[in-house]
């Protein structure tokens, strides 16, 4: 029985990792889970689960939790972010599902890789911010790290055995990274100002959480996982080009020096790269509904369009420059995906914003991970001046029409 712990349990890649546990009792004990602040969904958990631990980042959350729960549960109710630490290092626990949105992961991520488990990373931030930190942890640690996003899972499947995390396999041209292009693909960019975040939360493909399904609508998710792809297989941003693929089925394609080009396609679940990962190098049933090519009937490819969507062009420059400039971007995108969530920024203003902040930011090479952390800080403190700064002046205009 392979014990785990799943850190993000309550969002869209949390839930879909249990669903694919629950189908393999005789393989996977589920010792510990963990969220953000979503007491009510956590304890629900709880009751079906009965994990040995239950961790919620925000310590108010994890008071509700122990309420909700009284007497019920036999489960160890820890709080704040040291918990999701010890939850990611716990000796009972064998792999760790990464799946805490945002850079709120990135510390439980590198404690994980640390204690030399099995990370299965759904949490991109963590190694769009500390990516060199996190690598020489997993190398140092003997941990196995395994990519849960579509993308780079679909990269991983398509290498030969035994990629090292950082270095690029042996005859290896490029990779290339599919993207559905979100909501707006085809919308004018002269009506993106107009769009709501409620539009931007339909995905036409996947099932995501709020922050995931705004950057897929911004095409910064494509960049955010840009920048991974460089870090997690050694490559150059010359290495690894983006494609718009509306129907989701090809989820990324290796280019070999031979010419030869290798893709893995499934149908849009998270479910096929979590199984891949939690079994690895074995194949196990994911629940995902098996593919039919002639259902699908046709597979789509076309360039990105950086002009309505600079976002992704913003993400590529920041992989071009390294260091801390990936971490400011991180920061800003984070903070003014919220403010448009709330109706404080529209559309295009999201890249505005982050466009401002790499521009103010100081930037530098990452020597640890305070760097990291002071870089976050910075770019979201520019971020929020930046958008009280447009808030003010619509305010002005509105003040004067």
């Amino acid at each position: 029985m392979i014990g785990v712990a799943v850190l993000g349990s309550t969002g869209s890649v949390g839930e879909s990792t249990l669903d694919v546990l629950a189908r393999h009792p005789d393989r996977f004990r589920l010792v510990a889970i963990a969220a953000n602040t979503n007491a009510a969904k956590l304890a629900q958990q709880v009751l079906a689960w009965r994990p040995a631990y239950a961790a919620l980042a925000d310590e108010r959350a994890a008071r509700e939790l122990r309420e909700l729960l009284g007497a019920a549960a036999h489960t160890r109710v820890l709080a704040g972010g040291a918990a999701l630490e010890e939850i990611a290092q716990a000796a009972e626990v064998q792999c760790v599902m990464a799946a805490i949105v945002g850079a709120a992961g990135l510390r439980s991520t590198l404690a994980a890789a640390r204690a030399g488990k099995r990370l299965l990373l759904a949490n991109k931030e963590a190694l769009v911010m500390a990516g060199p930190l996190l690598i020489a942890e997993v190398k140092r640690s003997g941990a196995t790290l395994l990519p849960i996003d579509s993308e780079h899972n679909a990269i991983f499947q398509c290498l030969p055995p035994g990629v090292i995390p950082g270095v690029a396999p042996a005859g290896l041209k490029r990779v290339l990274l599919t993207a559905s292009g979100g909501p707006f693909r085809d919308t004018p960019g002269e009506a993106l100002a107009a769009v709501t975040p409620e539009a931007a939360l339909a995905h036409p493909n996947w099932v995501m959480g709020r922050k995931i399904s705004v950057d897929s609508a911004t095409l910064m998710n494509k960049g955010l996982e840009f920048i991974e792809a460089c870090l997690l297989f050694g490559l150059t941003p010359a290495q690894v080009q983006v494609l718009v693929h509306p129907q989701s089925i090809v989820h990324s394609l290796v280019e070999y020096l031979d010419g030869s080009v290798l893709a893995q396609l499934s149908a849009p679940d998270m479910r096929t790269p979590i199984a891949h990962a939690l079994a690895w190098p074995e194949r196990i049933s994911s629940g995902v509904e098996f593919l039919d090519l002639l259902k699908v009937g046709r597979l789509e490819f076309r360039a990105p369009d950086t002009a309505r969507f600079p976002c992704l062009a913003l993400a590529q420059a920041a992989a071009r420059a390294g260091g801390l400039d990936p971490v400011v971007l991180n920061a800003a995108n984070e903070v003014a995906v919220q403010a448009f969530l709330e109706r404080r920024l529209n559309f295009p203003g999201i890249a505005t914003v982050i466009e401002a902040v790499v521009q103010r930011s100081t930037g530098g090479a990452i020597g640890g991970l305070d760097d990291v952390l002071a870089a976050d800080a910075e770019g979201r403190v520019l971020a929020r001046e930046r958008i009280d700064g447009i808030t003010r002046s619509a305010a002005v205009r509105g003040a004067h029409a």
